[in-house]
């Protein structure tokens, strides 16, 4: 099958899917499995062929005009990501069902055509080989999470969290945006394939800075990087699945797929990785206070996320092939657990009602194989034998130590991995090992798809532990050597002896235990810690929303503030400055010399206007005002005429007679002469304005005219009006074709005036019969 239909194909199957999940039947319901499962099966047929280091490009002009192509790529790093995006996706979906399956059938199907759309877009975005393309598909990702988050609209914390996290990576995706033409821009290529070979080109752009520093603005905000980092534990408000797919397991990690790619481009830029190296360790340490100052659920599961993100942008920071195998290594290990530990603290919150942590306790008795999933995938994160988990911090300090970096990046990670493992084990531990003061409530228990999912993803994390050959040379290893553009001979391995990643992983663990038994001590003495209060970046990020809008209703009171004298006073004085300043730079001479041939029809109609104008400022009678400014309009609408433009004409015409009509009708309803609104000092600056632009205008038209007159353009439309168009009428065609949606748009404008004047002015029928006002 093709790459490109593959990948389109979702777009069109999650609608089938929203149809599916509508059945009431019980197993029917499940049918939505059936996409991301199919996705999956199909893409591990390539899983052979880009293992061997094949990569497979397809191609499909999309702007051809622009230079922009539907371009998707199909290496070993997008492979990775491509089987967790499909398999994880498969099984949150089976969750997602079970899940919701107390909720009316519309809202559950809601879910899954939200889930599935957001599914095609990480696809597309990991897929995407053209950058232009990445950017789309990238905003996508941003919408979908807002409506995923903020899919409970009844809740005011989950509305506000939806709306915070779009801000956020949607201001992020358009400072990627400029980051990304900037970029290409520079390396004459829009292509990432393209852009790692002409990466020297780079160094001596004047786009370099600019360029980098939106991107990383972008990728930072996605992954949820300092100072960025507090929009994801809010975001916690999405329902569990969501947040088990888009911020834990995929959505999270695309700032991270993202630097991962650019990081062979901007390998030479000397302090590039420096940047991500302190980003990277500045976002894990806060991340780990955070984890160890939250008391609920999903908030601690979230913070341990943060810090895992952290450590995955130090590890692109870092330099060598190592840091690279430990990246891949990473992403897969902690997709495995994260997204299993929050599917586990979905079955809790669900089927208790309780998200406090240091309520829950002895749920193994009635949530058995949710307590086994939990355990599972909680020595994983706490990072033991033989789990994945092991092997993931196994490789994060092998790289650490056989880089160029120093101690203090050891010490960070040596740190906040000590903090993972006793977060590990409040959330997999505590809510089903530990007794709790009070019995917790049962209310209903798991129903098989909600104990499937973990259970699945847990077992496939000892599994990969206990086989990592296998998934090292299939997916990890060649995920490594297309991000390295060479091939890296690294096996992964359970045991590799008594070596110094072996004592550093101990001391995690011992450090974690220690911390864990003294939880509560630390938890409370942390909430109390005044300076950590004071460094809450949600509160920052919640000041700045709150000057933004201080100003918006500032800058409204005096800009929009219902005076039309005012808003013609500003536009006219922007207008003005703006077209003196053009023609101070624009050098053009001017000349105001007397002569050509004297025409008196046009003369009589220039004076025709001008009385119109005089009357329309000098009146106080409402009628004569509209009838001088009507005056103007026909004097302007005859001037077309003379000039070989009767369309034109005719438009003038009818819109001048329907402005007539209406203002007419209006006034009908108005005093017929207009009481004096303004002093004598309004009326001077009204005047000196007026003025002003009336004489700049005009030195603005004669130094036009003074220039020779370009016929390019009136070339190519004569030339190209009958050919391209079928049109004789050149104007026309320009209105038409050329012009099609400005000038629907002035039709539209004035069809939507009409119908508000008419609403505003019709009386009701009977009003008055009624007693009512007309």
């Amino acid at each position: 099958m093709e790459l490109i239909p593959l990948s389109l194909s979702p777009w069109f199957g999650a609608i089938v899917v929203w149809r599916l999940a509508l059945v009431e039947h019980r197993l029917l319901r499940y049918l939505p499995v059936l996409l991301p499962l199919a996705l999956l099966a199909v893409f591990l047929q390539w899983l052979p062929a880009v293992s061997g280091g094949q990569s497979i490009l397809q191609s499909w002009a999309w702007a051809p005009s622009l230079g922009v192509e539907l371009a998707l790529r199909l290496d070993g790093f997008a492979m990775l990501f491509v089987l967790l995006i499909t398999g994880i996706g498969t099984l949150v979906t089976l969750y997602a069902i079970a899940y919701f399956a107390a909720y009316p059938r519309r809202e559950r199907a809601r879910f899954v055509l939200l889930i599935q759309l957001f599914m095609a877009a990480m696809l597309g975005t990991v897929l995407a080989d053209d950058v232009i393309a990445l950017f789309v598909f990238w905003e996508l990702t941003s919408l979908l999470s807002f409506l995923l988050i903020g899919f409970d609209a009844s809740s005011a914390n989950a509305r506000k969290a939806a709306l915070q996290s779009l801000l956020i990576t949607a201001a992020g995706g358009l400072a990627l945006f400029a980051g990304l033409l900037l970029l290409g821009m520079a390396l004459q290529t829009f292509r990432l394939s393209e852009m790692a070979a002409r990466a020297e080109q780079l160094l001596g752009s004047v786009w370099l800075l600019p360029a980098i520093v939106l991107i990383l603005l972008g990728a930072f905000t996605k992954s949820a990087q300092f100072p960025f980092h507090f929009w994801l534990p809010q975001a916690m408000a999405a329902p569990t699945p969501a947040s088990a797919y888009l911020h834990s397991a995929t959505m999270v990690k695309l700032g991270v797929y993202l630097l991962a790619r650019f990081d062979t481009v901007l390998a030479d830029v000397s302090w590039f990785a420096p940047t991500l190296l302190v980003f990277g360790s500045v976002t894990m340490l806060v991340a780990a206070l955070g984890a160890l100052r939250a008391s609920q659920y999903k908030a601690m599961l979230a913070q341990s996320t943060v810090a895992s993100l952290g450590i995955l942008v130090m590890l692109i920071g870092l330099d060598g092939d190592l840091a690279t195998v430990a990246l891949c290594v990473f992403i897969v290990a902690h997709a495995l657990y994260k997204a299993a530990l929050f599917f586990v603290a979905g079955t809790v919150l669900h089927t208790t009602h309780t998200s406090s942590l240091l309520h829950l306790g002895g749920l193994r008795h009635s949530l058995p194989w949710t307590a086994a999933a939990a355990a599972l995938a909680g020595l994983s994160m706490a990072g033991l034998p033989p789990w994945f988990g092991f092997i993931a911090k196994e490789a994060l300090f092998e790289a650490q130590l056989s880089g160029s970096q120093g101690w203090w990046v050891i010490a960070v990670a040596v740190m906040v991995n000590a903090v993972m493992v006793a977060v590990a084990g409040m959330v997999a531990w505590r809510p089903f090992w530990s007794t709790p003061a009070q019995p917790v409530p049962l209310h209903h228990g798991a129903s098989p798809g909600m104990v499937i999912a973990p259970l699945l993803l847990a077992v496939c994390g000892l599994l990969a532990g206990l086989l990592p050959g296998l998934l090292g040379q299939s997916v990890v290893t060649p995920a490594a050597a297309a991000l390295q553009g060479h091939t890296i001979a690294f096996e992964l391995a359970l045991w590799h002896g008594l070596t110094p990643m072996l004592g550093l992983s101990a001391l995690v663990v011992v450090l974690g235990l220690v911390l864990l038994f003294n939880w509560p001590r630390c938890h409370h003495a942390l909430l109390r810690a005044a300076w950590l209060q004071r460094l809450d970046a949600n509160a920052y990020y919640q000041q700045v929303v709150d000057a933004i809008l201080l100003l918006a209703r500032r800058s409204t009171r005096w800009l929009q503030n219902g005076d039309m004298r005012h808003y013609t006073v500003i536009t006219s004085i922007a207008l003005v400055a703006v077209m003196l300043w053009l023609l101070a730079n624009a050098h053009i001479g001017l000349s105001l010399v007397a002569g050509g041939q004297w025409l008196p029809v046009p003369a009589a109609l220039l004076t025709f206007g001008i009385v119109g104008a005089c009357v329309a400022v000098r009146t106080r009678s409402m009628v004569a005002g509209l009838v001088g400014v009507g005056v103007v309009g026909y004097g302007s609408a005859l001037f077309f005429l003379l000039h070989g433009a009767p369309d034109l004409a005719l438009t003038q015409f009818a819109v001048e007679t329907l402005v007539l009509i209406v203002l007419m009708a209006v006034l009908v309803r108005l005093p017929r002469a207009a009481p004096p609104t303004r002093s004598r000092r309004e009326v001077a600056v009204d005047a000196t304005i007026a003025v002003v632009f009336g004489l700049v205008l005009f030195v603005a038209l004669a130094s036009m005219l003074a220039q020779p007159f370009d016929t390019r353009l009136s070339d190519f439309f004569r030339a190209s009006s009958y050919v391209d168009a079928h049109g004789r009428n050149v104007v026309n065609v320009i209105i038409v074709d050329y012009r099609a949606l400005d000038t629907m748009g002035e039709i539209a404008v004035v069809a939507l005036a009409t119908l508000g004047a008419w609403s505003l002015l019709r009386r009701r029928r009977g009003g008055s019969r009624r007693g009512g006002k007309p």
